[in-house]
C-alpha cells in the first residue's frame, strides 16, 4: 500500500497536510457583508441564496484558528470576520443569545438551537486561543446564555430548542446537540481552566454509556422530554438533515473519540477508570464500522441503519468518513491494536479515490451507495470543520480539544 495512506510515515503526514492547505484556501470565500458564513458551493464560491448558519460562522473561527497556528496567512482577516458575525448580526440582542440562521433577506429563523449555542461556545474558546481582542467576551456570554436556558444541572443533560423570545422550550431532547457540547465544554475547561464543564462532560457520557451498551451500542439519538428513548422518531423522514431516524454509524464514532478524549483528561491517574473507557469507545467504533462500513457491498460509511444494523440510509456523508479517520487514529495510538491502524488506511484509501474532488477542491459532502457524489442531505460544500479537523486529529496527543493541541504543539510521538 503506498505510504502515504499508513499512519505515523512522513508520506501521509504530507498527504493530509496537502489536504488542508487546500481545505483552508476552498473555504477562505466564506464572509458575508456583517462577517458571517455564506453557504459555500461546489467549487468554495457562496450561495447567496442559502440561509446563513450561525453554526458555521462559528465553526469559521474554530477552523482558521486551527489555520493561524498551521501557517495559513488569512486566517486573522476570517477569524475577525467570523467574530463580527457572532457579535453583531447572529445575535439576537433582544431576547439574547443567537440566532441558528439568517436568511438572505435579512430575516432570521424562528428558533434558539442547543446545536448551535454549543458551536459558538467552541468559536469563543477559538477566539481566546486566536488572541481576538473581543474573544473573552464571546466566550463569556456564550456560557452564559448556555447555562441559562440549556444546561439542565439536576438531569446532567441539555435541552434542544428554544422558541426565539426563550420562553417555551420544545419537548425534544437529541444527543446530537448534547455530543457538540460536550466538544464545546471540553474546549471550555481547557481553555479556561475551569473543571466544571470537563464535569459536565462526564454527566453527559455516563448516560450516553449507559443508552448504547443497552442497545448494542447503537445510541438511540432521540429522546423524549423525560429523556425516554424515542426509537421511532422520524421514521417517516429516515435521511433528515439533523434528526435522522435509527442509528447513525457516524455519531457512534465521533462520540467514541470524544469519550476517549474526556475520559484521559479527567482520570489521567487512574488507568483502570481510563481503561473502561476506552472499552466502551473501542465498543462503540466496532459496532459502528461493522454496521456501517461496506455494509451493502460499495466501500464508504452508510449514513443510518435501523436497530438492527441493516442500512436505511446508503448515502456517504464526508463527515462520518472524518469522523473514522480520526477515532481510528487515536484508538490505534491508545492501544497498539493493528486493526485500528489498518482501517485508518483502508479510509485513507477510500478518502482519496471517492471523497476527494481532486477537480475543485474540498471533499465531497454526499454521495449515493454507489459513491456518486449527490446532494439531497448536503449540497454543496459548506463545511470545512470535520475535514480539516480530520487532518490534524490523527497526529496531535489526545487528551487535549484540538485547537490548543495545535496552538501548544502537542504532537502525538509513537
Amino acid at each position: 500500500m503506498d505510504k502515504k495512506y499508513l499512519l505515523d510515515t512522513e508520506e501521509n503526514k504530507k498527504f493530509l497536510e496537502e489536504i488542508r492547505k487546500d481545505l483552508l484556501e476552498f473555504g477562505c470565500q466564506f464572509p458575508a457583508v456583517d462577517g458571517t458564513c455564506y453557504y459555500l458551493g461546489d467549487d468554495g464560491t457562496p450561495w447567496k441564496e442559502y440561509n446563513r448558519e450561525t453554526y458555521a460562522t462559528s465553526r469559521m473561527v474554530h477552523v482558521y484558528t486551527l489555520g493561524k497556528y498551521m501557517g495559513y496567512k488569512g486566517s486573522d482577516r476570517l477569524i475577525d470576520s467570523a467574530v463580527k458575525g457572532l457579535m453583531g448580526s447572529a445575535r439576537d440582542k433582544k431576547n439574547g443569545g443567537w440566532y441558528s440562521s439568517l436568511t438572505p433577506d435579512g430575516g432570521h429563523t424562528e428558533n434558539k438551537l442547543c446545536y448551535a449555542h454549543a458551536f459558538v461556545i467552541l468559536a469563543g474558546t477559538g477566539a481566546v486561543l486566536a488572541g481576538h481582542p473581543k474573544g473573552e467576551e464571546l466566550l463569556e456570554n456564550a456560557l452564559e446564555i448556555y447555562d441559562r436556558y440549556f444546561w439542565n444541572e439536576e438531569v446532567g443533560m441539555s435541552c434542544d430548542t428554544w422558541n426565539t423570545e426563550f420562553t417555551i422550550m420544545d419537548s425534544y431532547r437529541g444527543l446530537n446537540a448534547n455530543m457538540h457540547t460536550v466538544e464545546a465544554f471540553l474546549a471550555a475547561a481547557d481553555v479556561t481552566g475551569n473543571e466544571i464543564y470537563r464535569e459536565r462532560c462526564g454527566k453527559i457520557i455516563k448516560r450516553v454509556v449507559g443508552w448504547a451498551s443497552d442497545n448494542e451500542w447503537r445510541i438511540p439519538e432521540h429522546y423524549t422530554s423525560d429523556w425516554e428513548p424515542d426509537m421511532e422518531c422520524n421514521k417517516e423522514n429516515p435521511d433528515d438533515q439533523f434528526k435522522p431516524y435509527g442509528a447513525t454509524p457516524g455519531h457512534g464514532l465521533e462520540w467514541a473519540r470524544l469519550i476517549v478524549q474526556w475520559a484521559l483528561s479527567t482520570y489521567k491517574y487512574d488507568k483502570e477508570k481510563v481503561k473502561a473507557y476506552i472499552t466502551a469507545a473501542e465498543n462503540l467504533f466496532e459496532r459502528a464500522i461493522e454496521d456501517g462500513w461496506n455494509s451493502d457491498g460499495e466501500p464508504g460509511i452508510v449514513y443510518t441503519t435501523d436497530w438492527n444494523g441493516s442500512p436505511i440510509v446508503h448515502d456517504r456523508m464526508h463527515w462520518v468518513l472524518a469522523e473514522a479517520i480520526n477515532t481510528a487514529a487515536v484508538l490505534y495510538h491508545i492501544t497498539d491494536n493493528k486493526k485500528y491502524y489498518d482501517d485508518y488506511a483502508d479510509f485513507m484509501v477510500y478518502l482519496d479515490e471517492k471523497v476527494l474532488d481532486h477537480e475543485k477542491g474540498s471533499w465531497f459532502h454526499q454521495m449515493d451507495r454507489n459513491n456518486v457524489p449527490n446532494g439531497t442531505v448536503w449540497p454543496g460544500k459548506p463545511d470545512l470543520y470535520h475535514a480539516i479537523q480530520s487532518t490534524l486529529i490523527p497526529y496531535y496527543v489526545p487528551d487535549l480539544s484540538i485547537a490548543v493541541a495545535v496552538k501548544e504543539g502537542k504532537q502525538y510521538y509513537k
